[in-house]
């Protein structure tokens, strides 16, 4: 476990290396679906949720509207930041979800001059600890809360950010897009294909400005780079492309089921999910490891590495997927395996994607995409890219003049977005999309099938058992109605 949030400590840290450098100062090139049925949030039952005694936060007694599925009327405000003005010189957000990654994009947002107004968390150490962060930070304290269907009744909440584990983005986002607030929103998008189309739906549906957290799609020019390669056709034809990333080698222990902290809701926590015992690995960081809640080291890192793929090559959905793994002998109780190969077929295309623990063979750990043309090699992640021909690097091989711009950064572009009402790079359809071919991978390797995918109807077309897992009915009393 502390390795593993060692290495993700050390991913942060080179992003915020990325955010301080200058554009100039980077080295560029070096070595038609059917309707989904709404989500109606009903209030729970009394007792269903903890009372929170934490110093600053407030409680409604009354949650209106929520039984018929939030359909709250939009303000005045929401009116003209549809209409492409700002509601505000200062845009004004409420943070839900604030553990580690949470905490980074409230202080993120900050930074940019993004007014924190109100901070959500079913933890009571968590929240405290946000609320008294964005304090010190900005002079002003905001408003703490429990229950994010408080959050979304607030006037003067121009966005939300949605950083919870993988399990609550589509419940929180479709509500926040029904009350009218605009979305940020961290990758992977979803927990299944069947909530990432209600999210799309959503958010067309109520005209919202919406951006999946897939940071390095903006936060340097590598990728940038790399896609205008692609696109010039200098490597020729592109027929493979293949993506790894280095597996988790560390035991996260087999700790036993028992209570949970009172400082933690951990039947809030669940929400949608199945009800299951508290198991200290279950919650927070290594849910990610949990069927219940998340897609392991693939959907953790898919988003990431696949991106570069998509937009160079304009992928759709793929036609075929096969997949296998295994766990590792690590002794612990993680549910994902930690090894594993996929196949996926794309018209005219084969892309690969390996997660092993020593990476792809001849390469560095770590991460790293390749384009394989039939006149040269492309190798890239996110600092670098390489040009190999006939097996050797080719440092003088003709580049492109970079014909795509520039980006502001990636929270500053969604920002930006929502005065001016214009669609960001990872709003929610290229999420959706890029998503779903991770949650396919997944799927293929818990039912041990090779899946024929029906894009137009978002269904396997050669597996029941498949079908099952594209999907999932949440648990009461979060339903779709």
């Amino acid at each position: 476990m502390a390795v593993a949030k060692q290495a993700h400590e050390r991913f942060f840290a080179r992003i915020r290396r990325w955010k301080n450098r200058s554009h100039n100062s980077i080295k560029l090139w070096n070595a038609g679906k059917p309707p989904v049925t709404p989500l109606v949030f009903p209030v729970p039952k009394a007792g269903d949720m903890k009372e929170n005694e934490t110093k600053g936060m407030t409680r409604r007694t009354s949650l209106k509207a929520l039984g018929s599925g939030l359909a709250l009327g939009l303000t005045a405000a929401n009116y003209r930041a549809q209409a492409g003005e700002s509601p505000n010189e200062k845009l004004r957000f409420a943070a839900i979800g604030v553990g580690g990654m949470g905490t980074g994009r409230l202080n993120q947002f900050m930074q940019l001059g993004a007014e924190a107004a109100a901070i959500c968390d079913v933890d009571d150490n968590h929240l405290r600890k946000a609320l008294d962060n964005a304090e010190k930070r900005q002079g002003t304290r905001p408003k703490g809360f429990h229950d994010f269907r408080e959050v979304l009744q607030l006037d003067g909440i121009d966005f939300v950010t949605v950083t919870t584990p993988d399990h609550w983005h589509a419940p929180i986002f479709i509500a926040a897009c029904k009350a009218g607030k605009d979305v940020f929103v961290e990758k992977p998008l979803c927990h299944n294909i069947g909530d990432g189309r209600a999210m799309v739906e959503a958010a067309a549906k109520y005209q919202r400005i919406t951006q999946m957290g897939n940071h390095i799609h903006n936060d340097n020019d590598t990728y940038r780079r790399a896609v205008e390669m692609v696109q010039s056709g200098r490597l020729g034809k592109i027929d493979r492309i293949h993506c790894w990333k280095t597996a988790r080698t560390n035991s996260l222990g087999n700790p036993s089921d028992g209570e949970a902290p009172k400082e933690l809701d951990y039947n809030f926590w669940q929400g949608p999910a199945p009800k299951r015992p508290y198991n200290p690995n279950r919650s927070h960081f290594n849910f990610r490891y949990f069927w219940d809640y998340s897609g392991g080291m693939l959907m953790d890192f898919w988003c990431h590495i696949t991106d570069v793929a998509y937009w160079a090559m304009n992928l759709e959905a793929p036609l075929t997927v096969s997949a296998v793994g295994e766990l590792p002998e690590l002794g612990d109780n993680a549910e994902t395996p930690e090894r594993m190969e996929l196949v996926y077929e794309y018209p005219g295309l084969i892309l690969n994607w390996t997660i092993h623990p020593a990476g792809l063979a001849g390469f560095p750990g770590g991460i790293g995409c390749v384009f394989q043309g039939t006149d040269a090699t492309m190798v890239t992640d996110y600092d670098s890219n390489v040009i190999y021909v006939k097996g050797r690097i080719d440092e003088k091989f003709p580049r492109p003049e970079p014909t795509i711009p520039n980006s502001p950064g990636h929270l500053q572009e969604f920002l930006n977005a929502i005065k001016t009402r214009e669609k960001t790079t990872c709003n929610v359809e290229y999420a959706f999309k890029l998503t779903k071919g991770g949650l396919l991978g997944n799927i293929s390797y818990r039912t041990g099938e090779k899946l024929i995918w029906d894009d137009k109807r978002e269904r396997v077309t050669n597996s029941s058992k498949a079908n099952r897992l594209v999907k999932r009915r949440p648990r009461s009393p979060w339903k779709l109605a």
